[in-house]
């Protein structure tokens, strides 16, 4: 029986990376979508905000010379890509899946709401949450903190390698076996 009815999984878009040092690989991108599929058919609801980082970062763009706002809406289509990625490896093991976009960008996913996500997940759905909050000056880290309220999420697995910048109690690391996600995650639920 799973412990949790909804979580919230936060990736960095860097793990995407591998051994490559940029892009997206392909046996990383497998192994995340056979891990979430592992945990979705113990009937956990899943809510996934991936990064960007593997291909757009916005704050060092700014730093070469992009405008602040423009950097930061090209690593929100960062993200995009990534989500969209990671929808492809979960269709091709015949897990059902959603992107939802915090800006408007139909038909390559949906708008995000949170009673579309919510229903969806009710449905049987893994909702992938793309474009962070939709607005400049915020990190995909704020915005899986978002989602993950807005879902209703019972916990935040963050499976990056920044620490999550949450109060230091009350937190349980969870150390998950055999995964490639991270070497901790952060849980921000008091148990």
């Amino acid at each position: 029986m799973a412990r949790f009815k909804r979580i919230l999984l936060k990736l960095s878009g860097e793990s995407l990376m591998g051994e490559q040092g940029h892009g997206i690989d392909p046996q990383r991108l497998a192994d995340y979508a056979r891990q979430i599929e592992e945990v979705h058919r113990m009937g956990v609801q899943i809510g996934i905000v991936i990064g960007g980082g593997n291909i757009f970062r916005g704050l060092s763009g700014s730093q070469k010379g992009f405008d602040r706002v423009k950097g930061d809406q090209m690593g929100m289509c960062a993200t995009v890509i990534n989500s969209l990625a990671l929808s492809s490896a979960l269709g091709a093991i015949g897990v059902k899946n959603k992107v939802l976009t915090a800006i408007r960008m139909e038909p390559i996913g949906e708008f995000y709401s949170k009673w579309k996500a919510i229903e969806a997940m009710e449905a049987g759905y893994v909702c992938i949450f793309s474009a962070g909050t939709g607005s400049p000056y915020f990190t995909t880290d704020t915005g899986s903190s978002l989602r993950g309220i807005e879902i209703e999420a019972d916990v935040m697995l963050k499976g990056t390698r920044v620490m999550a910048s949450t109060p230091p109690t009350p937190r349980k690391t969870l150390r998950p076996r055999n995964s490639p996600l991270s070497p901790t995650m952060r849980s921000t639920r008091a148990d």
